[in-house]
């Protein structure tokens, strides 16, 4: 095996022959490959903390969170942050993707943006990008200058970086501080070089700890309920009215009548009936504590 190759550019023994496999015998090979990716993010865990405050720090300051990538990875940043409005109730502004070639390229190969440096960089300036913000490059390889030169350019406007590659000696990780560097080694794929797999798993899962755990140390979570859950289908509205029976062991009729009272708000709808307030003291509880059910509670004995 060359060292001097990148990591997710080697071959991986495991896969020799593939092609002669039977079904069964390919899928166990993938299975099996798959199964480092959860131990490789492990290790990452302690940086990938120290990015998520960056996050949080940022929130609390009125800043966004913005992922930007090229190919899969700039596919997985836009996902991540397209899924964040519906499940916490946050504007799309809060959290955004940025890929490489724009829209389009989320459905079509667009060969060489991702070696465009001025579009990675005028990118970050169409969307404003200031000091409050934090910029996660996401890149598996970690050598795309769409996305080295975009964390550069927020480097020196003092916006907050991070980046997460499954290479260790990359481009990438030059012009991030080393606390801020969260490498997955997931090791060769089993196709070569197609890191829309085991890269591609190992990103996934950072993105969703990150994004989620932000918005839990936000007030986004109570418990584990998605409490701040935007209900745009009925689906979500009996989700949300569930919810607020199985937080407040109150009747389904209680809930119904209360979830509407409170503008379909479900936070507000909870400290009303766990407190029996109206709903102007309720949204006057939750920005005292910054939307933390659990800390209104803790003050308000029930």
């Amino acid at each position: 095996m060359n060292k001097m190759v990148p990591t997710t550019e080697q071959r991986n023994s495991v896969s020799n022959r593939i092609d002669t496999k039977s079904i069964i015998e390919i899928i166990q090979i993938i299975n099996n490959e798959d199964k480092k990716v959860p131990i490789a993010v492990e290790k990452a865990l302690g940086n990938i903390a120290n990015v998520i405050q960056c996050v949080v720090d940022s929130f609390k300051i009125g800043g966004r969170l913005f992922y930007i990538g090229a190919g899969t990875s700039g596919r997985l940043g836009v996902l991540d942050a397209s899924e964040c409005p519906p499940t916490f109730g946050v504007s799309k502004q809060m959290v955004q993707g940025i890929i490489a070639g724009g829209d389009f390229a989320l459905r079509n190969s667009v060969e060489g943006v991702e070696d465009n440096k001025e579009e990675g960089v005028n990118s970050c300036k169409k969307l404003a990008l200031s000091s409050k913000d934090v910029l996660i490059g996401v890149t598996a390889h970690g050598g795309a200058p769409f996305v080295v030169a975009a964390l550069e350019y927020a480097s020196s406007i003092g916006c907050e970086t991070a980046a997460i590659s499954c290479n260790k000696n990359t481009q990438v990780f030059e012009v991030i501080k080393p606390e801020n560097r969260i490498f997955a080694e997931v090791g060769p794929e089993i196709l070569t070089g197609s890191t829309r797999l085991k890269s591609g798993t190992a990103q996934k899962l950072i993105l969703n700890m990150i994004s989620t755990t932000a918005m839990i140390k936000i007030g986004k979570v109570y418990n584990n309920w998605m409490i701040d859950l935007n209900p745009v289908n009925s689906k979500l509205i009996k989700r949300s009215i569930n919810m607020i029976c199985d937080i407040t062991s109150c009747t389904l009729k209680e809930a119904e009548k209360t979830f509407y009272e409170s503008n379909m708000n479900i936070k507000a709808s909870v400290i009303m009936i766990l407190l029996k307030v109206n709903y102007e003291k309720a949204i006057f509880l939750l920005s005292k504590n910054e939307g933390n059910i659990n800390n209104i509670l803790d003050k308000n004995v029930l």
